[in-house]
């Protein structure tokens, strides 16, 4: 195999090299996260919040149905009831409200100031809804503006051309929590905005934001308190996870996933009411139901995924598959699956009454936002990121959108599509140990712009499969790397039968994570991608 000729052997202390290449600068601390004054109308926004709380106005906020827009609905609900002051809160049901402050949300809406979290740099038609109602719109949001820009009282979003806040890539959630910091220093309150890293750290790593800069200290320090915090949804999330600390990772596979299937199949809301529970029995509650609503996503998925997969047109460099009925709750995650499959980013829609609404998910350095705002005039909406998006657009047009979005996307170069998980290089069995556990802990968290470290094994001999689990769904490979090492060592693959190769020989990547059952700790190898299967 000529793919993995020049990857290093590595021991740990080139490892640790090798990591701490990742960080070219010194790493930051809560205090160094830049002043929220620097958001563009930041502090604009909090007079008049503070403004409307002294003058005992009635303030509505409107959320976002996913993780990010959950979570920052909750702080700001967390810091309203510590004021204390009321605050009506709406999360838009993803299927009747559709996306954000819309014209129908606002049916809804009885106040003097809207805010939004999570959403509204798209809002045109809301803000003109405002201006004759006399409700005064304050956007808070992350996401790519458009040319146009509503008409509102304050927009505060990193992304604006005109914002000098000198870290762009943070979620929603912290937009809203940097706002709510001004806030505290308007009315001179006693609250305590580190309280709220908990449920910040989960929106940060479930946005797939880079944990780098300020996200990085942000996602630490949010763990942390959340091993210790007494708010019950966190101590829900600690019975459950059951382990003597939390990674980012346990975050993003699963929390977060329970987090958003109350947004994807049923209501936002029963997630809102898991992270502002007041007791741990109402916490208790509504996890189950986040529990119940995360398996029936699991089936819903992997139909829907199926059916997407014979649509596939391998020709394509964007794939886009459309069908009438597919849930639109899952699209999102179903377009994951196809990315990690093809290799190639892809959309993925639902077909309902003549419009098709969907999800795109991206790959390598492609971005996806770009693509689709070349192709805009075709569609009816859209907005997202580089690495993601949401669009609709009528039935009729989806063969046409799909025709212009791969001619835009045949000027790519190939390298844009090369994944950016890449091995680090190949361990000698002796290499790991609890110490290499260790090593690898001290770069944590991982996720976005800190990926856990991949390891290779090349042309391993197999020495035995096994199978597990209740159903044996799951494969454990013992295997000899180098001829010369007289004990094998273990990988795991998750939800994947491997049977054996037919030369007895493997090519594979790894990662190295901590496994802790029944309060024995070991060291476990997960199989990432298979090579030569």
């Amino acid at each position: 195999m000529h793919l993995f000729d020049d990857v290093p052997i590595l021991n740990k202390s080139a490892l640790f090299e090798l990591l701490s290449q990742r960080f070219d600068t010194q790493e930051k601390t809560l205090s160094q996260i830049p002043n929220p004054n620097l958001l563009h109308d930041a502090s604009r926004a909090a007079k008049k919040i503070a403004a409307a709380i002294r003058e005992n106005k009635k303030i509505t906020l409107v959320g976002d149905y996913d993780v990010d827009g959950v979570s920052a609905t909750a702080i700001m609900v967390d810091f309203f009831r510590q004021i204390p002051y009321p605050l009506q809160t709406i999360i838009p049901n993803r299927f009747s409200d559709g996306y954000g402050v819309s014209p129908n949300v606002l049916k809804r809406v009885d106040a003097d100031i809207v805010i939004t979290v999570d959403n509204g740099i798209t809002a045109i038609e809301a803000t003109e809804i405002c201006k004759e109602r006399g409700i005064e719109l304050i956007i808070t949001d992350h996401h790519t503006p458009l040319e146009t820009l509503p008409e509102a009282y304050a927009i505060v979003n990193p992304k604006l051309s005109r914002c000098s806040y000198p870290f762009e890539e943070i979620c929603g959630a912290q937009v809203a929590w940097l706002l709510l910091g001004l806030v505290k220093k308007e009315l001179s309150l006693d609250i305590d905005m580190k309280g709220f890293l908990d449920i910040l750290c989960i929106a940060v790593i479930a946005d797939i934001m880079p944990l780098t800069d300020i996200n990085r200290a942000i996602v630490k320090e949010g763990l942390k308190i959340l091993m210790h915090s007494k708010r019950p949804s966190s101590i829900i999330i600690r019975d459950f996870l059951n382990k003597s600390s939390i990674t980012s990772e346990d975050i993003a596979f699963a929390i977060a996933p329970r987090i958003n299937s109350a947004g994807r199949l049923e209501d936002a809301s029963i997630a809102l009411e898991f992270l502002t529970a007041k007791t741990t029995n109402e916490a208790y509650t509504q996890f189950e139901k986040l529990n119940s609503l995360n398996e029936l996503r699991r089936t819903t998925e992997a139909q829907t995924t199926n059916e997407a997969f014979e649509l596939v047109n391998e020709e394509e460099t964007i794939i886009v598959v459309a069908k009438e009925g597919w849930h639109e709750g899952v699209v999102g995650i179903v377009a994951s699956r196809l990315v990690d499959h093809f290799s190639k980013p892809a959309i993925v829609l639902s077909i309902k009454n003549g419009v098709a609404k969907g999800s795109a998910r991206s790959i390598g350095n492609i971005n996806i936002y770009e693509l689709i705002k070349q192709n805009s005039s075709l569609l009816t909406k859209f907005g997202g990121h580089k690495m993601a998006a949401g669009l609709s657009l009528e039935d009729k047009n989806i063969d046409l959108f799909k025709a212009a979005l791969n001619k835009s996307a045949s000027k790519l170069s190939p390298a844009d599509f090369l994944s950016l998980e890449k091995v680090m290089g190949i361990l000698p069995s002796d290499e790991i140990d609890f110490g290499l556990l260790e090593l690898l802990e001290s770069f944590e968290p991982y996720g976005e712009a800190n990926s856990r470290p991949l390891f290779l094994i090349k042309d391993a001999q197999v020495v035995e499969i096994k199978y597990f689990g209740k159903d044996k769904s799951h494969t454990k490979v013992l295997l000899k790397q180098f001829a010369h090492e007289r004990k094998p060592i273990e990988l795991i693959l998750f939800k994947k039968i491997l049977e054996m190769p037919s030369e007895k020989k493997l090519t594979c990547s790894y990662g190295v994570t901590k496994n802790e059952f029944n309060s024995r700790v070991s060291v476990q190898l997960i199989i990432n991608k298979i090579y030569n299967y």
